[in-house]
């Protein structure tokens, strides 16, 4: 199917004509007679471009269109759907102010099927494409909404709070963290938070280009600046235009380099390579480094002036051995993304498999963490995650378990929370131990056999899923 159409129009020989049209090209039609039966089929349902007569009793064109895009209340109606205002020879002067008032398009009478399939053809294109961006949109603002970075560790919900209060401002921000913290989850996270949102977030990692592509990769370059300029070519900044810079790994960026990028915080302009004309640029810069740059400093390596300028507003992510207390909460997040992601309907994590994630010391840090919980999900047969799918290296576990508690909330909260996780992870291994069998499994527990049921129902747990 092309996409579907719905015709508006009072004249059924018409309306007929059309629809057989549009169904012969692989289009699902749908037919009004008027606005007013055209608004209400737009209640139900969504289309993806409307065919609308001007003329037309009850509900004119004209009004149709002005109280679709003015829709406000009701059901969420998709006011930007695309539509062809069908028109005689002598009302173009009003499709003309149709198109003025939000229509796609216009078609005079009478209709040419060929202009009339090129219309609804580029309509219904423009439309879906419109809304994959829109999807697109909500789908990046929703995973760097702050509540997507977890913790409740007490520094990370200070981090949060840093973040909330410059996110909308246009301070430079320096991220410190080791690899695989978050540092760019956090930069994002101020710039689909701010009012640039709408404007590009441009990443450049200072480590992985030689200083002379760095330059060009930052600032641009004219035609013939250099070998292999066979054309100009527009930096970073100018391609951020409006939004926002996230320089990675800043402290790996050479000195020649740090003084352009002093000049352009301090005058908030460029010049291209082999260029002699400045160009002014409206970015916010958000930068991020794993080294120390005090020490860099002291090493004559890293420019004080550069660092005074990046370093407004600092940003320390923890490692995560120091916010193991995020653990649990960070694995279950992990667990219910890659269950998603690859159609398992796991959801839990043995006790056995969580006291071994929590006395681990995550060298890679978040990201490593990730990995072995996508990986366990990718391996494991069954409905919760053991810990022989975990593969943690023996050497970097502690010696004796890490305790759960960080930042303590209510003890009721917190034992309400830890016996609904015991009985979830004991009643998943028990009906496991007993191939789903409820008899045995509510005898060696020492419950009736109701109380199992509903506590199975209470935690999604179905004794088909452990016949296997």
């Amino acid at each position: 199917m092309k996409g579907t159409v719905l015709i508006v129009d009072d004249e059924p020989d018409i309306q007929l004509v059309m629809s057989a049209n549009l169904r012969k090209e692989g289009y699902e039609v749908d037919t009004a007679d008027d606005g007013l039966e055209a608004m209400k089929k737009l209640e139900s349902r969504d289309y993806d471009a409307i065919v609308l007569d001007h003329q037309m009793p009850r509900l004119t064109g004209m009004q149709f269109l002005e109280r679709l895009r003015g829709r406000t209340a009701g059901r969420m109606i998709d006011a930007d759907v695309p539509v062809i205002v069908i028109t005689a020879y002598g009302t173009i002067e009003m499709a003309v102010q149709a198109m003025k008032d939000g229509a796609y398009s216009y078609l005079t009478k009478p209709i040419q099927y060929e202009d009339l399939s090129l219309q609804v053809k580029n309509a219904v294109e423009r439309h879906r494409l419109s809304r994959e961006l829109r999807s697109l949109r909500n789908e990046v603002e929703e995973r760097y909404q702050f509540g997507s970075i977890i913790g409740r560790n007490p520094r990370m919900q200070e981090i949060f709070q840093i973040v909330r209060t410059v996110a909308d401002t246009d301070a430079t921000v320096l991220i410190h963290g080791e690899s695989g913290t978050g540092k760019e989850l956090i930069a994002r996270a101020i710039h689909y938070n701010s009012r640039r949102k709408d404007k590009p977030f441009v990443v450049v990692s200072c480590s992985a280009l030689p200083e002379t592509l760095l330059e060009s990769e930052l600032f641009g370059h004219e035609k013939g600046s250099f070998t292999g300029a066979i054309r100009q070519r527009i930096g970073r900044f100018e391609m951020a235009e409006g939004g926002t810079v996230f320089l990675d790994e800043i402290g790996e960026m050479t000195m020649p380099v740090q003084l352009k990028l002093l000049r352009v915080l301090q005058e908030r302009e460029i010049e291209r390579v082999g260029g002699n004309q400045t160009h002014k640029v409206d970015v916010r810069v958000i930068a991020a480094t794993h080294r120390d740059l005090q020490q860099a400093m002291r090493e004559r390596s890293f420019r004080q002036d550069l660092f005074y300028r990046l370093n407004v507003v600092p940003v320390k992510l923890p490692p995560l051995r120091e916010r193991l207390d995020d653990i649990p909460l960070l694995a279950s997040h992990f667990v219910r993304k890659y269950c998603d992601k690859n159609q398992k309907q796991m959801r839990s994590i043995t006790a056995e498999a969580m006291e071994a994630l929590c006395s681990y010391t995550y060298p890679g840090n978040v990201r490593e963490l990730e990995n072995i919980i996508e990986r366990a999900v990718i391996m494991e047969k069954g409905d919760s995650i053991q810990r022989t799918e975990l593969g943690l290296t023996a050497a970097l576990r502690k010696s004796a378990p890490v305790p759960l508690l960080g930042e303590l909330e209510p003890f009721r909260k917190m034992k309400a929370e830890a016996v609904e996780q015991f009985e979830r992870d004991y009643l998943s291994q028990l009906l496991r131990l007993y191939k789903g069998n409820m008899s045995r499994s509510a005898r060696h527990a020492g419950i009736n056999i109701k109380n199992l049921s509903d506590k199975m129902a209470r935690y999604g747990l179905k004794k088909e899923e452990f016949k296997k």
